[in-house]
């Protein structure tokens, strides 16, 4: 597999600084979505880096501060709880990456994006369907975002210990559940995502 074949593309087409963006944090009940943007210099693979859902969360702890060392430039940037509820959860992930693009401290002239559309910019963008398992810059802003919004929960936890968000990082599992359904939500639950639990 060419990990640069995207990346080539956009050179040959003339691009100097080309970004990956990428997510975290769709899915979960609680906290807010990450998503971060990176420019390696042209040529670059960092050894290890994949799509961060195949990665233990050591290896990904180890890569994040590979990934920012290595980086021409990167940004991480958030969507809070309550700009998913005002926009809904795809609105804010597009917020997020569009925020993490356009604060690069180097602009990017052009951006890759995982999944399967792209926010606003205001440079040329295209999305690659599991960018993250195919593009080297966006795998590793995947693994930035991951980390970063992993960290974050982590704080949670210790605000909300009832919740064990540092065993699941806000995502639906029993023992979620079972704590919402005790305690109730707390202030960074995601009440639209807590229709279906009683």
């Amino acid at each position: 597999m060419d990990w640069l074949e995207f990346e080539n593309v956009a050179y040959l087409n003339g691009y100097q600084n080309v970004c990956g963006v990428d997510e975290a944090g769709r899915g979960p009940l609680a906290g807010p979505v990450c998503a971060a943007a990176v420019i390696l210099p042209k040529g670059m693979i960092i050894e290890g880096v994949n799509d961060s859902k195949k990665l233990s969360e050591k290896k990904r702890e180890a890569l994040f501060d590979v990934v920012k060392e290595s980086a021409v430039a990167y940004n991480i940037a958030f969507a809070t709880v309550e700009e998913i509820e005002e926009y809904n959860i795809l609105n804010a992930t597009m917020l997020a990456m569009k925020r993490a693009v356009e604060g690069l401290s180097i602009a990017a002239d052009f951006a890759y994006i995982d999944g399967n559309r792209t926010p606003t910019l205001n440079i040329p963008a295209e999305y690659i369907i599991k960018g993250d398992a195919r593009c080297m810059s966006v795998a590793a802003a995947s693994i930035l975002a991951k980390v970063a919004r992993d960290r974050l929960m982590l704080q949670f936890a210790d605000e909300y210990p009832q919740y064990f968000f540092e065993k699941h990082k806000g995502y639906g599992t029993k023992v979620h559940i079972d704590a919402i359904r005790e305690f109730g939500p707390c202030p960074i639950h995601r009440p639209s995502f807590l229709t279906k639990i009683k």
